[in-house]
């Protein structure tokens, strides 16, 4: 996408980031009902209309900004709240609750891989370009997005949903000490995606998952 402008990144972007971090934000709450917890219908955030989960930093400044300097674009809603007291089975649900977040990650990246292989026919047909470049260009800022978002998120660290899946796993004791790390872990990612560290983790995984997904649609 280099040989776009500023303006056409961010239009081309929009919509894959806000539908990311929105719906996965859903799943979460969601699946929660699903489980007995219904905190999040009951604050109407079981929504997709963005406004109701949109947190200005995360979900705003922080895209755009990396968006503009061309650098690794990832970002955050408000989180869903989650009463787990009400779940039926409180920390085996919790790392249900958390593993929805990322899986519909999955979904939606199959879903913009769709779009992308749509884009394309219709290019190849040569009657619709107006229509196939930019469902191509967004298919592929919503693949990219989707992956980056499940794959940040199922980092085994605290807040993250992958710090969520492992303190269910572990004994009582075990996981209430591993949850102190809570309080450290914006701080831990900050400095890994400093130090360069955070891209090496996560781009491997990313480009696995790209790649067979291109498989799966051959794109």
């Amino acid at each position: 996408m280099d040989e776009l402008s500023v303006l056409q990144r961010v239009a081309v972007w929009a919509l894959p980031v806000l539908l990311a971090i929105t719906v996965h934000e859903v799943a979460h709450g969601w699946m929660a009902m699903r489980l007995g917890d219904k905190t999040a219908m009951m604050l109407g955030r079981l929504t997709l209309n963005p406004v109701k989960h949109i947190d200005p930093i995360g979900t705003l400044l922080v895209p755009g900004l990396l968006l503009v300097m061309g650098g690794f674009i990832f970002g955050w809603a408000k989180p869903v709240p989650v009463t787990w007291e009400n779940l039926r089975h409180p920390k085996r649900d919790m790392a249900l609750v958390a593993l929805a977040g990322p899986m519909s990650n999955l979904l939606m990246a199959l879903m913009w891989a769709a779009i992308v292989k749509l884009g394309l026919v219709l290019a190849t047909a040569g009657s619709a370009e107006m229509i196939a470049l930019p469902l191509i260009y967004m298919g592929g800022a919503g693949i990219t997005i989707n992956l980056i978002l499940m794959v940040l998120n199922l980092l085994p660290l605290p807040p993250l949903d992958g710090g969520r899946i492992v303190a269910s796993l572990l004994p009582d004791r075990l996981s209430w000490q591993f949850n102190r790390l809570e309080r450290w872990g914006f701080v831990i990612l900050l400095g890994l995606m400093v130090m360069g560290v955070l891209g090496k983790i996560l781009w491997p995984p990313i480009n696995y998952l790209q790649g067979q997904l291109f498989l799966l649609f051959g794109l």
